[in-house]
C-alpha cells in the first residue's frame, strides 16, 4: 500500500492518502477545502486516480475538501449514514470500502459525534477524532455522548491488535502516530479508569467551541459546498 500522512497546520488536521500501487486507485482520508490544491497536486505526481474520500466524521473546525475533490474527480463521498447525506456510499460497522486492491474495514465508532468511523487497512487505523494521541475527541456537541466514545475506544478500538497502527485526525503536541497498546497503557482519559471516570472527566474539561463551529459543521453536512441562499 502507498501510504501518506499530510497536514492542515490551521486546524491541525491529518489527511491521509492510501493507495494501491497495482491499480494506482486512491483515497483520501479527511481531506481539507484550503489544501484540495496541494492534495490534487500530489496525486498528479505520484500518477494516482482518486476513488473515494472517506470521511471520519461531520467536523466543526474545518470545512472539508470532499465536495470539491468530488466535483473534480469524479470520485466517490464515503460517510456515516448519520452524517451527510449527500456522501454517495454510507457505510456502518464492518462495511468494507475497495480501493483497487485495498480493502478498506469500516468500524463505527461514535462518542465524539454520533456519526464518526474509524477506518482499519493492513495493519492500520484510522480513528479521526475518536481516539488521539494520549487523548481523545470531545463529546460536548453533535450529539456526542462520553459513554459512547468509552465504549467505542474500549470495545472496538482497544480490541484490535495492539501492535496496530493509530493514526489520528488531529494532533496538537507533534505526535504522528500511536499504537493501540501504547494507548491501553498510556492514555491518560483512559488507562486505569472506569466508564464512570471517564464520563465524569469529560464533563469537567469545558473546552471552548471550535472556531468554525457554525460554519464548519453545516457546510460539512453539504460535503463541504456551502448551501445556496434560499431566494429572496
Amino acid at each position: 500500500m502507498l501510504f501518506r500522512q499530510l497536514f492542515d497546520p490551521e486546524s491541525s488536521t491529518y489527511t491521509y492518502l492510501l493507495a494501491d500501487p497495482a491499480t494506482r486507485q486512491a483515497a483520501l482520508i479527511d481531506p481539507v477545502l484550503e489544501q484540495a490544491e496541494r492534495d490534487l497536486a500530489l496525486l498528479a505526481e505520484l500518477g494516482l486516480m482518486l476513488t473515494h474520500v472517506l470521511e471520519t466524521h461531520v467536523h466543526a473546525d474545518h470545512v472539508t475538501a470532499a465536495g470539491r475533490l468530488r466535483k473534480q474527480t469524479r470520485c466517490r463521498l464515503v460517510a456515516s449514514a448519520q452524517g451527510a447525506s449527500c456522501a454517495d456510499l454510507h457505510v456502518g460497522h464492518c462495511d468494507e470500502v475497495e480501493v483497487g486492491g485495498l480493502k478498506i474495514q469500516v468500524l463505527a465508532t461514535p462518542g465524539h459525534t454520533d456519526d464518526s468511523l474509524s477506518y482499519r487497512v493492513e495493519g492500520r487505523v484510522f480513528t479521526g477524532d475518536a481516539l488521539l494521541v494520549r487523548g481523545t475527541g470531545r463529546t460536548d456537541f453533535q450529539n456526542g455522548d462520553a459513554g459512547q466514545l468509552h465504549d467505542s475506544i474500549t470495545q472496538v478500538l482497544f480490541a484490535l491488535p495492539g501492535e496496530t497502527l493509530v493514526y489520528p485526525g488531529h494532533d496538537y503536541h507533534g505526535h504522528l502516530v500511536t499504537t493501540i497498546a501504547e494507548e491501553r497503557r498510556f492514555n491518560p482519559r483512559l488507562a486505569g479508569k472506569d466508564r464512570a471516570a471517564f464520563i465524569s472527566l469529560m464533563a469537567q474539561l469545558r473546552l471552548p467551541p471550535p472556531k468554525k463551529l457554525a460554519t464548519a459543521v453545516p457546510a460539512n453536512r453539504a460535503c463541504g459546498l456551502v448551501p445556496a441562499l434560499p431566494a429572496a
